[in-house]
């Protein structure tokens, strides 16, 4: 098992994927990994009861269809507060950015 994985690892189509899938070491590129991994775990950190809170206050008042989709997706994102394994995966990243 461990011969095949360190195959799989040397072949050249790996190398290639990993090398694609790595973030540019742009503003964009360190501004994405901080928008989509870090901040959210940030905000959920200090806000998450608030925003939840504003949620289940906004389904009480018959919101249209879009209004209550929205409010029942803040509620499922920040329920259980901040995402530990998120926030590893943008640190993770980051790390690899710079590497």
């Amino acid at each position: 098992m461990k011969e095949k994985l360190q195959k799989i690892a040397r072949h050249p189509v790996t190398k290639k994927v990993l090398s694609d899938m790595k973030p540019e070491k742009s503003f964009w590129g360190i501004f994405g990994v901080f928008l989509f991994f870090i901040a959210p775990e940030i905000i959920a950190y200090f806000w998450a009861s608030d925003i939840v809170h504003f949620a289940q206050n906004g389904l009480m008042t018959h919101p249209s269809l879009v209004e209550r989709y929205t409010d029942e997706l803040l509620i499922k994102l920040f329920e259980d507060g901040v995402s530990y394994l998120n926030l590893c995966v943008g640190i993770a990243l980051f790390v690899w950015l710079f590497l």
